[in-house]
């Protein structure tokens, strides 16, 4: 798998070593370089990329700012000077986060995990046995088996696990995690909730009996999920 990537930074000393980095990541291609987001915005949002390197910290459009502009198929790695700036990185919901002076090594393991996140994402989701999310700085492995249900709570999600008391707290949206999942072992009965078929067991009065946690089923989705217990009866 080949990635379209893009740096943006605004100092030309940091630009180039990127480049230079890039250049020598069989996997990575280089689709653009740019000294300002202000720069970079119109053809990015043209020309989207899977991978984009953004320094923080710059003037007009910082990359904080310009991280929500940009295509959500586009995985972001900040790179910036100011260490402070790590808990923003993690609310816009980056891939990751390097502090410069930048190594090779630091670099190539950012890459990696985007590499790793496209694969994933790309398999035939039948196929997929489990899913990566982010979780407290880190990238999670979940099986798909042991996911009873999933709430979402505005930006977050919570993974809950039959094996596990305390639920996996990943920045993302809905939307995002159910594309993650098969749609054969997974369903939406809420907007907030997302189930998996073969834990269901006990439905009472329009909703769904996980142990001591009720999930309801919203009218726009109770004709698809009574169909599914059709088939299942």
């Amino acid at each position: 798998m080949i990635l379209r990537c893009a740096i943006i930074d605004d100092e030309p000393l940091a630009l180039n070593l990127l480049e230079s980095y890039v250049s020598k990541t069989a996997f990575l291609q280089l689709a653009g370089k740019y000294l300002s987001a202000v720069q970079a915005m119109e053809e990015l949002q043209h020309h989207p990329v899977d991978l984009l390197f953004l320094d923080i910290q710059m003037p007009e459009l910082n990359g904080l700012e310009f991280s929500k502009l940009v295509d959500p198929h586009t995985r972001i790695v900040f790179t910036t000077a100011f260490g402070q700036y790590a808990i923003d990185g993690y609310r816009v919901n980056a891939l990751d986060y390097l502090l410069k002076p930048i190594s090779y090594v630091d670099f190539l393991e950012a890459a990696n995990k985007a590499l790793q996140w496209f694969q994933l994402t790309q398999q035939k989701s039948g196929d997929r046995e489990s899913i990566f999310v982010k979780s407290d700085y880190k990238l999670v492995q979940v099986e798909l088996k042991k996911i009873t249900y999933i709430e979402g709570l505005k930006d977050y999600v919570k993974i809950y696990l039959e094996d596990n008391p305390k639920p996996i707290l990943s920045l993302m949206s809905m939307k995002a995690m159910e594309a993650l999942l098969p749609a054969n072992h997974f369903m939406r009965v809420h907007r907030s909730y997302i189930v998996q078929k073969d834990k269901i067991r006990v439905v009472d009065r329009g909703r769904i009996i996980f142990g001591k946690n009720y999930i309801p089923i919203s009218d726009s989705y109770k004709q698809a999920f009574q169909e599914f217990l059709d088939k299942m009866s």
